[in-house]
């Protein structure tokens, strides 16, 4: 069943759906994030990497008990989804796919979905400039991490390594 949120009356007659099951999922990743201690909280490597750990916490929700998730018990899956061989951006797209189908047969709002839309399509289109990982090593020596050479690299791609460690770290 597709029913992620929680109804309550907003007050004209109509229902508003709160989309608990992605703010759920933006809290664990948020507090994984803090926990391990990687960025400040109010960098955009920070928000990238929140943002891609919520994606892999809420779309692994298959079941849509996320509310009810234990951590610990999910902390394999969603480092076997994090991994740095894993074709996560294309299990994202799948996942999306999929959810926007179970919303559309069920003709209901689907807010939860809305958010992590939103979350996709910022970590796919917003670049941040991040050392390059694939520079040649002893290139630069001598320099410092902030001074080395430097590449344009989509937010999920600098968030998603972000994520996998923070959960190794916790």
């Amino acid at each position: 069943m597709l029913d992620r949120g929680h109804e309550s009356t907003d007050g004209t007659g109509g229902e508003l759906v709160v989309p608990m099951a992605w703010l759920y999922a933006e809290y664990i990743a948020d507090e994984l994030l803090r926990t391990g201690d990687l960025m400040p909280p109010t960098s955009m490597e920070f928000r990238a990497g929140r943002d891609a750990l919520a994606l892999t916490v809420f779309l692994s929700d298959t079941d849509g008990e996320l509310s009810g998730i234990r951590v610990v018990s999910q902390l394999e899956t969603w480092l076997s989804l994090t991994a740095y061989d894993q074709p996560w951006q294309d299990w994202v797209r799948e996942r999306m796919a999929d959810i926007a189908a179970e919303a559309a047969a069920a003709g209901g709002p689907a807010p939860d979905l809305e958010l992590a839309a939103a979350a996709w399509r910022w970590l796919e289109e917003t670049e941040l400039l991040a050392p390059d990982l694939n520079a040649v090593p002893g290139g630069a020596v001598g320099v410092g991490e902030d001074e080395g050479p430097k590449v344009w690299t989509k937010a999920w791609q600098l968030g998603l390594p972000l994520g996998h460690l923070a959960i190794h770290l916790f």
